[in-house]
């Protein structure tokens, strides 16, 4: 049996995070089903009832110590948690617990991770130290690579392959009906156009123009607009305050969904509009045309590896250029949709292939 110890943001509602951890169990399961996956969570009980895992609190440090020195691979991802811009100590914690794999002689994972941005010279020497001592890093997206040479990181293996819930399986999408209709809206009678938003910096003028945008939608184009919440409950909030400023009437998903359940629900969507990445990655997954937001070069890196570009960043979306791309892809969603149809087939193979390399880690060092 493999024992598995999978150290991310986990634990914390965001669905996004949740989604690449149930990608990550399900394709270790699918190659290993006697797989032993103990997950390092901020909500221990949580994870296990979510994902049926095995887990550890994240301030548990002789606890995660002591799972470590039984382990035979510690994933470090997915996500972009190796970055000092949404917070300084995240980057140091997620160093420190593969500091602590290696003290241990448990061989390091860098698993599908978005690398950067790191500022600060002591950051960026400490990620430039730790990250030449793992076993094997495979980055999202190609910006990643040019994030690794810049920090000196060279020893290690390094596979560009794709975000972890690319590999997850499409999922019915009767459970949204069912959710959509419950929260009143028109599924089988109007389009549906979800919406994903985020609270960013306090900043209004995007909220401004999500709104306005989601009246144009309402009125030129005769669909109902839907929030979809990816992080429970900010993104309510943040949802009912854009909802606030439009004229028409919007629904709002307003509880915590799990992993298949959001996939439900977007796979009954025409068109999705997203500032979050994930929500994005799970139209793909469904097979729905979508728009992207930039806030933070994750998105444009993703945006990019599937040949789109961002509608603008969030200091900067105009109503027109947003609207633009809604028309374009409104007026041409069945070729979208079949074009993405084909180059998630392409990122599926390359999610998958994270695991592949995991497990010939394991036994490459199984057979030391």
């Amino acid at each position: 049996m493999s024992n598995v110890v999978i150290s991310g943001y986990y634990g914390s509602r965001n669905a996004g995070d949740e989604a690449m951890l149930a990608a990550m169990v399900e394709v270790l399961s699918d190659f290993n089903p006697k797989v032993n996956i103990t997950v390092i969570s901020a909500d221990p009980e949580n994870t296990r009832q979510r994902h049926g895992v095995k887990a550890v609190g994240w301030l548990d440090l002789p606890g995660i110590f002591a799972v470590l020195r039984r382990a035979d691979l510690l994933i470090s991802g997915g996500g972009s948690l190796l970055q000092n811009v949404t917070s300084r100590r995240s980057l140091y914690y997620y160093l420190l617990i593969i500091w602590l794999a290696q003290l241990a002689g448990t061989p390091v994972m860098l698993y599908a991770q978005g690398i950067g941005p790191i500022n600060g010279r002591f950051a960026r020497w400490a990620m430039g130290y730790i990250g030449n001592r793992v076993k094997m890093i495979t980055v999202r997206d190609r910006g990643s690579l040019g994030e690794l040479e810049a920090l000196g990181i060279t020893r290690p293996p390094v596979r560009p392959t794709a975000d972890p819930v690319h590999a997850i399986h499409q999922v019915d999408r009767e459970a949204g009906r069912n959710i959509l209709r419950q929260q009143g809206a028109a599924v089988g009678q109007r389009p549906l156009v979800c919406i994903s938003v985020r609270e960013w910096c306090g900043m209004r003028r995007y909220k401004e123009v999500a709104a306005q945008a989601a009246d144009c939608i309402v009125e030129e184009l005769g669909a109902q607009v839907v929030f979809l919440p990816m992080q429970y409950p900010e993104d309510v909030k943040t949802a009912e305050q854009v909802a606030a400023m439009a004229k028409n009437d919007m629904v709002i998903l307003p509880e915590e969904y799990n992993t298949n359940e959001l996939l439900s629900i977007v796979g009954n969507m025409d068109l999705l509009i997203s500032i979050r990445l994930h929500a994005l990655i799970f139209a793909g997954v469904m097979g729905v045309p979508m728009i992207g937001l930039s806030y933070d070069p994750k998105v444009d890196r993703f945006l990019e590896s599937v040949g789109e570009q961002s509608a603008g960043s969030l200091e900067d979306i105009s109503l027109e250029a947003l609207m633009e791309k809604i028309r374009l892809k409104w007026q041409n969603r069945e070729d979208f949709s079949r074009q993405n149809e084909q180059l998630f087939d392409n990122l599926r193979q390359l999610a998958m292939q994270n695991a592949e390399l995991a497990y010939e880690i394991m036994g490459r060092d199984s057979r030391r």
